[in-house]
This record gives structure tokens, sequence and C-alpha cells, in this order.
């Protein structure tokens, strides 16, 4: 298990292109995400986030569940499908209770797609990754552009990661943007 120590960002076109101008050389990412849950939203109820995401082609199912303020508990595993990936996650996170809640099924329920250029930013308290990601929120046969960039910690202290990031956002005037992916593309498909 990891846990998740992220801030994020709305962004411009022009604002990702000049952070990435400053970053110089990053890893492109080609990202395609399904969330998940089941009919009864009892995933959603416990604020718990299913996902299989294609990166770069692989297949890597993960299970966020929440864990204080801007943190969240993370476990993940490559999966050729959503279903092989619950035993696994249900293993790593020790909770058994998410095999019973899909052994009811799972339904898509909304998805993501876009293209992540990252790169590690190694700095004297922390290391974090920079993530800027542009693409698109679907849900509900709906579709509204994704342009967001992301500071989540690797490794370090979370106060000098927010410290960076605070710095980033007064340099390009960057909105907070407090709502996950996936909470958003879930509003499109309500």
């Amino acid at each position: 298990m990891s846990k998740e120590f992220e801030l994020k960002y709305a962004a411009t076109p022009e604002i990702l292109a000049a952070v990435r101008q400053e970053l110089g050389s990053v890893t492109e990412i080609a990202m395609e995400t399904t969330y998940y849950d089941t009919p009864g939203k009892d995933l959603s109820a416990r604020h718990m986030t299913l996902r299989r995401r294609y990166e770069n082609g692989v297949s890597v199912c993960t299970l966020k569940a929440p864990d204080g303020n801007n943190r969240r508990k993370e476990w993940e595993t490559e999966a050729a499908s959503i279903e092989e990936a619950i035993p696994i996650l249900c293993k790593l996170s020790n909770w058994q209770e998410l095999e019973n809640l899909a052994a009811g099924g799972l339904i898509a329920v909304c998805s993501a797609r876009f293209t992540r250029q990252a790169a590690t930013v190694t700095l004297p308290d922390c290391v974090v990754e920079v993530a800027l990601d542009s693409g698109a929120l679907l849900g509900g046969g709906r579709e509204v552009p994704l342009c967001e960039l992301e500071v989540e910690l690797k490794s370090g202290s979370e106060a000098a990661a927010a410290q960076f990031a605070r710095i980033l956002a007064a340099k390009y005037s960057l909105v907070g943007e407090p709502k996950s992916k996936f909470a958003r593309a879930k509003a499109l498909a309500e």
C-alpha cells in the first residue's frame, strides 16, 4: 500500500506548455481510465474508488480509500481485467468486503482519456512528480476537456511538497482543483 498525497490545479493548454518547457525532460504516458462501482453505488458510498487504467497499453487496476486531507490509501496491481484484479486488491488492502460487493457485479460508471507528461523533481526535503494531464473526462454520454497539473509526493515531507506546489501555483496563477478526475467524470454521468 502506498499513501497518496497530491495537489491538483486547473490549468490551460498554454500553462501546461509553459510548465512543460520549464520541466525539461518528461515521460509521456497515454492513459485510458474506466471507473467502476456496484449497481447500488456501494463503493461511492464508502468514498472508495476502483479503476482500471491503461498506461501506455499496460492494464493497471487500482483501489483507493480515504485517509485524511489530500491523502488516500492506494493499492494497485497489473491485471488483464478489473474482475481478475479484485481478489488481488482484496489481499493487498486487507478489505475482503470488496470481493463480496463485486460478486453482485460491477458497472463502468465513467471514464477519462488523457495524455500525461510527467517529470520527477527532487527538492531539498522531498521528491515530487509533476504531472501535466490533457484530454477528456467522459460520463453519461457527455465529454468535457481535462487540463490539469498535479504535484504528487513520492517521498519526503508533505509540507515541502505543498510549499513547492504553492510556489508553482503562484508562478502560473493556478487555481486549486479540489475534485478528483473520478468525481468530475462521475458528475457528468449522474
